[in-house]
């Protein structure tokens, strides 16, 4: 072990060894990883999103788990909540059907597949240390790095720290993290042998039989509900395909007659009863018949995710985690990952004005906050759907509290899958303030509804309030996935969507025919009140919400609200009703109509 590195990871799981492979292809900074455990090791969380599997391609680790058979293709999801018939979507639904290419995921085996990336970092050149305990972490006096002390007695010195160790009160932080959704949960699971597959499950409802495609599956019932997912483990000395079950509770079941489901008989009996779930695990028998695994605490998230000038950064689930229902913690870890690494990148080359690196480095903090503000009030709104359908449950009624929220879950469950929501909805949500602002019982998708029919009267004319300053430059591309077409599809040419597509049919072979997302920055603009620089904040990506021009016009105004609007595609439009909620924009005396 060196005495410095550039960078210090704290956690090898997929965030921080992705990171760690990613740091080494844009090169020109020394990394350590510390992991506190020796891998293999026993993980949480075997079914991934799609959004992973070009994270993967970029830091070169895809080809090394395709060729492992630690992994089974997965194209979406079946979904059984109420009524006969579950919901189901592939992956990117409507893109799918339309050019005929799945996108798709993976279920794996967790610890294969943590220690495969692990080993990856450090075949590129990242320096490992297995079983290194990090237990405290400072910064130096002169403000230039951090010293991490490890539980030996051994200390390091880092340029920049990045906490990537899980579920865990932050070292850097020193503060205990917030819950970001009311309701609690836990998590128990074991493997079994003698399932069948999701995908045969009859119906005409199931997309993926024909095709014999796997999607993972998920099972509501009385006090929770159930996951099942292929697993391919060794047992035995020989390789054959196991499913976990699990069930996502409340911790307060466990304690009524009859529902402790850390049992295993009792677990197994409670699973059998689950429908559509016991058409496919009658005959399956325990790989371990006498533990279950637990996990709980789910959905916190820490206060801040970065900060430039104590040189930090939180990422993956030391940031935040929001809930297991779609699968897309590694996803948005990994996702951080990519973003981390440029975030690090452009502030250490030297090259990047001050004014960009601080944006860059609010954009990371802000917009992933967003993210996983907008999810869980999805998952929120989700859960309230299915506790009004159940109204003796207790654990689906302790979810998702609100009024009427006026949609059903069938208009939410594509974006859900995906993990599509955008963050720049927060700043209407929470009126500017952050996280803090946010009611987290209430309902996402009608503060949605509202914040896109607000509008001024016909007469109305804006233009920036007083003291609002703009300026330009570089912003940070959050989430940034790669071959993704947005949530506003008119953002992408038709060319650009046909090389999307090809890139989904061979991931490895197209890597370069759709633009790379490490290392890429986007010319924005960022607007916000003089007397406040480190207040509230609306920033504008030039090629995505046409902020430049929405600047000339509105410093050039008053201009009619009415013609302005009409001007703009939808991501314009979204960006101006932004402005118009964080009050930027002078109305002239004009009032607000819905």
């Amino acid at each position: 072990m060196k005495p410095y590195y550039d960078v210090v990871i704290m956690g090898g799981g997929p965030g921080g060894s992705t990171l760690a492979a990613l740091l080494m292809k844009q090169g020109g900074l020394s990394v350590a990883v510390m992991e506190k455990e020796h891998f293999p090791r026993e993980h949480i969380g075997e079914s991934f999103a799609h959004p992973l599997i070009p994270v993967l391609e970029e830091s070169g680790a895809l080809n090394k788990v395709l060729a492992s058979d630690c992994w089974v293709k997965k194209f979406g999801g079946i979904f059984q909540w109420r009524g006969e018939d579950p919901h189901v979507a592939y992956f990117d639904h409507v893109n799918t059907v339309r050019d005929g290419v799945h996108r798709w995921a993976m279920h794996v085996n967790r610890s294969e597949f943590d220690k495969i990336l692990l080993d990856h970092a450090a075949d590129v050149g990242a320096e490992v240390f297995e079983g290194a305990s990090v237990t405290k972490c400072e910064l130096l006096p002169d403000g230039t790095g951090r010293e991490v002390t490890l539980k030996d007695g051994r200390t390091v010195r880092a340029g920049w720290f990045v906490d990537a160790s899980g579920r865990r009160n932050s070292i850097v932080t020193n503060k205990k993290r917030d819950w970001l959704s009311g309701y609690r949960n836990i998590a128990i699971w074991q493997h079994y042998l003698g399932g069948k597959t999701t995908q045969s499950l009859p119906g005409d409802w199931n997309i993926f039989r024909d095709k014999d495609i796997s999607p993972i599956g998920c099972f509501a019932f009385r006090d929770g509900w159930a996951w099942y997912i292929p697993v391919p483990k060794v047992i035995n000395g020989e390789r054959v395909v196991t499913h976990s079950i699990g069930i996502v509770t409340d911790p307060a079941i466990l304690k009524r007659p009859d529902c402790d489901f850390t049992d295993p008989e009792l677990f197994l009996r409670t699973v059998k009863e689950v429908p559509k779930l016991r058409e496919l695990i009658q005959d399956v028998r325990a790989v371990d018949p006498e533990r279950m695994l637990t996990a709980t605490n789910y959905s916190m998230i820490n206060d801040r995710f970065a900060n430039l000038d104590e040189r930090w950064v939180l990422l993956g689930d030391a940031s935040y985690f929001v809930d297991p229902l779609f699968s897309s913690g590694v996803a948005f870890a990994t996702n951080q990952a990519v973003a981390t690494a440029t975030l690090l990148g452009q502030t250490a080359s030297g090259d990047v004005p001050e004014q960009d690196v601080r944006g860059m480095w609010r954009d990371y903090d802000s917009e992933w906050h967003g993210m996983a503000a907008t999810f869980a009030l999805s998952i929120d709104q989700w859960y309230y759907a299915i506790g009004s359908d159940n109204p003796d449950s207790v654990y689906w009624n302790s979810r998702g509290k609100a009024g009427s929220l006026g949609l059903t879950t069938d208009q939410t469950f594509h974006a859900l899958l995906n993990t599509a929501f955008t963050p720049d909805l927060l700043q209407v949500l929470s009126d500017g303030e952050g996280v803090d602002g946010l009611d987290i019982d209430g309902p996402f998708m009608t503060a949605y509804a509202e914040a896109n029919s607000l509008n001024l009267g016909p007469d109305a004319k804006v233009r920036l309030a007083a003291g609002v300053t703009v300026t330009s430059g570089l912003g940070l591309d959050v989430p940034g996935f790669k071959a993704a077409v947005p949530p506003i599809p008119e953002l992408m040419s038709e060319e650009e969507q046909k090389a999307a597509a090809t890139y989904w049919s061979d991931p490895v072979r197209y890597a370069d025919i759709t633009p790379s997302s490490l290392g890429r920055t986007l010319p924005c603009h960022r607007f916000f009140f003089q007397n406040d620089p480190d207040g509230p904040q609306v920033r504008g990506i030039d090629t995505w919400d046409g902020a430049a021009e929405i600047a000339k016009r509105l410093n050039n105004g008053p201009v009619g609200w009415q013609e302005l609007i009409g001007s703009l595609d939808n991501a314009g439009q979204r960006f101006v009703r932004r402005l118009l909620h964080a009050g930027m924009l002078d109305l002239g005396g004009a009032g607000v109509a819905a």
